[in-house]
């Protein structure tokens, strides 16, 4: 399973960027997103940037990857801390899945 960690960028050099998380600085892919300013958001997956986040995507995202690394150690937590965005509401479709339910319930009601 591949996990998509926020890093922020440091440094970007055309189209890869020094980016950290926690401790940790890599070199990021930036092919997908072009080239970022130091201080902005990517998420990434396996060392390439995959989409640009506000920090708040990114501080939630964050949450969410804390909460899982406690929860592999078996550490006592509130999951609803850590999963605050997912709290009180209802699964979403992406959008292309929703016109689909959407279009078929339609057809349904024909």
């Amino acid at each position: 399973m591949c996990i998509g960690v926020p890093m922020q960028v440091i440094r970007c050099e055309g189209v890869r960027a020094l980016c950290r998380h926690r401790d940790e600085t890599r070199w990021i892919d930036l092919s997908l997103v072009g080239p970022q300013s130091p201080g902005t958001w990517v998420m990434t997956f396996l060392d390439h940037a995959r989409e640009v986040l506000d920090e708040e995507s990114a501080r939630r995202a964050l949450s969410a990857l804390e909460t899982l690394i406690r929860v592999q150690r078996g550490e006592a937590l509130d999951l609803e801390r850590g999963f605050a965005d997912l709290v009180d509401r209802e699964p979403l479709l992406p959008p292309h899945l929703a016109a689909l339910v959407e279009s078929s319930s339609s057809e349904e009601e024909s």
